[in-house]
Protein backbone atom coordinates (compact mmCIF):
# COMPACT_ATOMS: atom_id res chain seq x y z
CA UNK A 1 0.00 0.00 0.00
CA UNK A 2 1.18 3.52 -0.81
CA UNK A 3 1.97 5.84 2.07
CA UNK A 4 -0.45 8.79 2.42
CA UNK A 5 2.54 11.14 2.62
CA UNK A 6 3.45 10.15 -0.96
CA UNK A 7 -0.06 10.87 -2.16
CA UNK A 8 0.04 14.30 -0.56
CA UNK A 9 3.49 15.09 -2.00
CA UNK A 10 2.60 13.88 -5.50
CA UNK A 11 -0.60 15.93 -5.56
CA UNK A 12 1.36 19.20 -5.27
CA UNK A 13 1.34 20.84 -8.71
CA UNK A 14 3.34 23.97 -7.92
CA UNK A 15 6.05 23.27 -10.54
CA UNK A 16 3.94 21.13 -12.86
CA UNK A 17 3.49 22.46 -16.38
CA UNK A 18 6.02 23.64 -18.91
CA UNK A 19 6.23 27.36 -19.68
CA UNK A 20 8.64 27.30 -22.65
CA UNK A 21 11.02 29.53 -20.69
CA UNK A 22 14.20 27.57 -20.11
CA UNK A 23 17.95 27.31 -20.42
CA UNK A 24 17.83 23.52 -20.82
CA UNK A 25 15.02 21.22 -21.82
CA UNK A 26 14.86 17.43 -21.89
CA UNK A 27 12.56 14.45 -22.20
CA UNK A 28 13.33 11.08 -20.68
CA UNK A 29 11.56 7.75 -20.54
CA UNK A 30 12.11 4.96 -18.04
CA UNK A 31 12.70 1.92 -20.23
CA UNK A 32 11.69 -0.44 -17.42
CA UNK A 33 8.19 0.85 -16.62
CA UNK A 34 7.43 3.45 -19.29
CA UNK A 35 7.32 6.53 -17.03
CA UNK A 36 7.98 9.73 -19.00
CA UNK A 37 9.16 13.13 -17.84
CA UNK A 38 9.66 16.41 -19.70
CA UNK A 39 11.67 19.04 -17.91
CA UNK A 40 12.61 22.69 -18.30
CA UNK A 41 15.52 24.02 -16.28
CA UNK A 42 16.12 27.76 -15.99
CA UNK A 43 19.54 29.00 -14.92
CA UNK A 44 20.74 32.43 -13.92
CA UNK A 45 24.49 32.92 -13.49
CA UNK A 46 24.98 29.12 -13.59
CA UNK A 47 22.60 28.69 -10.66
CA UNK A 48 19.30 26.86 -10.96
CA UNK A 49 16.49 29.35 -10.80
CA UNK A 50 13.55 27.05 -11.57
CA UNK A 51 12.73 23.50 -12.57
CA UNK A 52 9.39 22.81 -14.27
CA UNK A 53 8.17 19.41 -15.36
CA UNK A 54 5.37 17.36 -16.84
CA UNK A 55 5.02 13.63 -16.34
CA UNK A 56 3.16 10.62 -17.57
CA UNK A 57 4.33 8.61 -14.64
CA UNK A 58 3.56 6.73 -11.47
CA UNK A 59 3.12 8.38 -8.09
CA UNK A 60 6.75 7.66 -7.16
CA UNK A 61 8.13 9.60 -10.12
CA UNK A 62 5.62 12.42 -9.58
CA UNK A 63 6.53 12.74 -5.90
CA UNK A 64 10.23 12.71 -6.72
CA UNK A 65 9.81 15.41 -9.38
CA UNK A 66 7.96 17.83 -7.10
CA UNK A 67 10.39 17.33 -4.22
CA UNK A 68 13.33 17.83 -6.55
CA UNK A 69 11.76 20.98 -8.01
CA UNK A 70 11.52 22.40 -4.48
CA UNK A 71 15.03 21.58 -3.29
CA UNK A 72 17.06 22.19 -6.42
CA UNK A 73 16.58 25.95 -6.58
CA UNK A 74 19.70 28.04 -5.92
CA UNK A 75 22.12 25.15 -6.51
CA UNK A 76 25.09 26.07 -8.65
CA UNK A 77 25.32 23.92 -11.76
CA UNK A 78 28.79 22.61 -10.83
CA UNK A 79 27.59 21.47 -7.36
CA UNK A 80 24.58 19.61 -8.72
CA UNK A 81 26.42 16.43 -9.70
CA UNK A 82 27.89 16.03 -6.19
CA UNK A 83 24.49 16.45 -4.58
CA UNK A 84 22.83 14.00 -6.95
CA UNK A 85 25.58 11.43 -6.26
CA UNK A 86 24.76 11.62 -2.54
CA UNK A 87 21.08 11.00 -3.29
CA UNK A 88 21.96 8.02 -5.55
CA UNK A 89 24.18 6.55 -2.84
CA UNK A 90 21.45 6.88 -0.23
CA UNK A 91 19.06 4.98 -2.50
CA UNK A 92 21.61 2.22 -2.99
CA UNK A 93 22.71 2.16 0.65
CA UNK A 94 20.06 3.29 3.13
CA UNK A 95 22.75 3.96 5.75
CA UNK A 96 24.03 7.07 3.98
CA UNK A 97 22.41 10.13 5.45
CA UNK A 98 20.76 12.57 3.08
CA UNK A 99 21.59 16.28 3.31
CA UNK A 100 18.92 18.12 5.29
CA UNK A 101 17.36 19.80 2.26
CA UNK A 102 16.69 16.36 0.73
CA UNK A 103 14.85 15.17 3.83
CA UNK A 104 11.52 15.14 1.96
CA UNK A 105 12.86 12.19 -0.05
CA UNK A 106 12.93 10.08 3.10
CA UNK A 107 9.47 8.51 2.51
CA UNK A 108 10.66 7.43 -0.95
CA UNK A 109 13.88 5.88 0.34
CA UNK A 110 12.17 2.94 1.90
CA UNK A 111 12.95 -0.77 1.55
CA UNK A 112 9.38 -1.51 0.50
CA UNK A 113 9.82 0.82 -2.52
CA UNK A 114 13.24 -0.53 -3.54
CA UNK A 115 11.77 -1.94 -6.77
CA UNK A 116 10.63 1.61 -7.71
CA UNK A 117 14.11 3.14 -7.55
CA UNK A 118 14.19 3.74 -11.33
CA UNK A 119 10.90 5.61 -11.10
CA UNK A 120 12.09 7.74 -8.19
CA UNK A 121 15.42 8.58 -9.83
CA UNK A 122 13.97 9.42 -13.27
CA UNK A 123 13.78 13.19 -12.53
CA UNK A 124 17.42 13.14 -11.38
CA UNK A 125 18.47 11.29 -14.53
CA UNK A 126 16.57 13.83 -16.63
CA UNK A 127 18.48 16.72 -15.03
CA UNK A 128 21.80 15.02 -15.63
CA UNK A 129 20.82 14.42 -19.25
CA UNK A 130 19.68 18.03 -19.77
CA UNK A 131 22.81 19.54 -18.26
CA UNK A 132 25.03 16.89 -19.86
CA UNK A 133 26.70 16.14 -16.55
Amino acid sequence: MIDNRLLKIASNTRFYGLKNVYTYKTNLKNSICGDKISMEISLKKNTIKELRYETEACIFCQASAIILSNVIKSIHEKDLKKEIEIVYKSFNNGKIKLPKKYYLFKPLINKKYKNRTNCILLPFNAILKALRI
